[in-house]
């Protein structure tokens, strides 16, 4: 596989695993608005966060959309995490919330595992070369 095929897999792979996460929250805030607000307002601006993310992959230059959904991704594992196991302020889940919590991390994981694997295939850019001018040899007779 050419390095551009893996290059357009891997963004649309990483594209649709933050659109799915991002509809996930989305179809739950609601109901974390009523009662949570704070978690409610997170999974909103999560969400518009992976939207943006999403759109950033398309982009020529799709660095800042693979930092953006990675970091919100892995912010996003770890508020679910802590969420079931110390809590965050003034709120405890103790289930997986099936099927959305599944979802919701199986997507944001394959997103990072996306990054990854495509932040390995880049090629770091090389500097061009500079000009240099011809020095003059000096003979001494």
């Amino acid at each position: 596989m050419s390095s551009r095929v893996a290059d357009l897999s891997l963004r649309g792979v990483a594209g649709l695993s933050a659109l799915l996460c991002a509809v996930v929250h989305i179809v739950i805030a609601p109901e974390h608005l009523q009662e949570m607000t704070y978690i409610g307002v997170l999974f909103l601006i999560g969400s518009v966060a992976l939207l943006l993310a999403a759109a950033g992959l398309a982009r020529r230059n799709p660095l800042p959309g693979w930092w953006l959904g990675t970091l919100i991704s892995g912010g996003m594992i770890l508020g679910f995490a802590l969420s079931r196991t110390v809590g965050l302020p003034s709120y405890h889940e103790g289930t997986w919330d099936p099927p959305y919590g599944v979802l919701s991390v199986a997507s944001e994981s394959v997103f990072i595992a996306c990054f990854v694997a495509w932040y390995g295939t880049e090629k770091p850019h090389t500097p061009p070369q500079q000009v240099t001018r011809p020095v003059p040899s000096l003979r001494v007779r």
